[in-house]
C-alpha cells in the first residue's frame, strides 16, 4: 500500500492472472485519507494494451474509489512471463464540490506549480488458477480415494465424491478386465483339453481297426490251413478204402 499525503493506493502491483486470448481485469483501491476533494488520473506506458475505468476521478474527503485495469486479450504470452509495463497514478488537491468536468491537464503539471503526487505502479503476470484434480496425485492401484483437504481442515465434498466415482469406475473396469481375461483362459483350456480327448479317440480307434484287420487275416489263414488237412485226410481214407 502506498502512504502518499493524499491517497493511499492498494496494491502496489497490479497483478493479472495470463491466460492467452482472454481479456483479464484487476483493480486499484484509492482511499482518500485528507479533509480535501482529491483528483487524480492514471497514465500507463502501453496505453492500447490496458483499459483504465476511470482513468481520471474525484475522490471525496475521507472516502474511497476503485479503479479497474483491463488488460485486452493477448495473442502470445512474454518471453519468461515477465512484464515491463508500468502505470503512474497522480493525484492533486482540487477545491471543493469540484467534479470530474473540472478536471484538466493542466492540474497535474507539476511545471506549472502544482503540488502533484505521484506513484508508480508495476504490472505482474500471475498463473491462473488450477482446477482440483478428480484423483489426487501419487495415489496407487488399489487405494482409497481421498478428498482433497482445505486450509481449514474440512474436506471438499464435492472433489471427495468426484475421487470416490472416479476410483469406482476404475475398479469396475479392472474387475470386468479381469472376469475377461479369466473367461477366455478357461475357454482357451477346455479348448486344448478338447482337441487332446479327440486326438486320444483317433489313435484309440486306428488301434482297433488295426487289431480288427489282424484277427480278420488270422482266421482266413487258418481256415485255409484247416480245409488243406481236411482234404489230405479224406484223400487218405479214400486211398485206402
Amino acid at each position: 500500500m502506498s502512504t502518499g499525503d493524499l491517497l493511499s493506493i492498494e496494491p502496489l502491483e497490479l497483478k493479472f492472472p495470463f491466460e492467452l486470448r482472454k481479456q483479464i481485469s484487476c483493480s486499484l483501491l484509492l482511499s482518500n485519507k485528507t479533509d480535501n476533494y482529491v483528483a487524480f488520473k492514471v497514465k500507463t506506458t502501453n496505453p492500447k494494451k490496458y483499459c483504465v475505468r476511470p482513468n481520471t476521478g474525484i475522490v471525496l474527503p475521507r472516502s474511497t474509489c476503485d479503479v479497474i485495469v483491463t488488460m485486452q486479450a493477448q495473442k502470445e504470452a512474454p518471453p519468461d512471463m515477465q512484464c515491463k509495463d508500468k502505470f503512474l497514478l497522480q493525484s492533486v488537491n482540487v477545491n471543493d464540490g469540484a467534479t470530474v468536468k473540472d478536471i484538466t491537464a493542466e492540474m497535474f503539471n507539476k511545471e506549472a506549480g502544482h503540488v502533484v503526487e505521484e506513484c508508480k505502479l508495476r504490472v505482474v503476470y500471475v498463473s491462473p488458477p488450477q482446477p482440483p484434480s478428480p484423483v489426487p496425485e501419487g495415489s496407487e492401484e488399489g487405494s482409497s480415494p481421498r478428498g482433497s483437504v482445505s486450509d481449514n481442515g474440512h474436506v471438499n465434498a464435492a472433489e471427495f465424491a468426484n475421487a470416490a466415482r472416479a476410483f469406482s469406475e476404475r475398479l469396475e473396469s479392472q474387475d470386468k478386465s479381469s472376469e475377461a481375461r479369466a473367461l477366455i483362459s478357461k475357454l482357451t483350456e477346455e479348448k486344448n483339453n478338447a482337441i487332446q480327448q479327440n486326438n486320444k479317440l483317433r489313435q484309440e480307434l486306428e488301434l482297433l481297426r488295426r487289431q480288427g484287420s489282424k484277427r480278420s487275416g488270422g482266421v482266413s489263414f487258418v481256415f485255409v490251413i484247416f480245409i488243406g488237412l481236411l482234404g489230405i485226410i479224406m484223400g487218405y481214407l479214400m486211398k485206402k478204402s
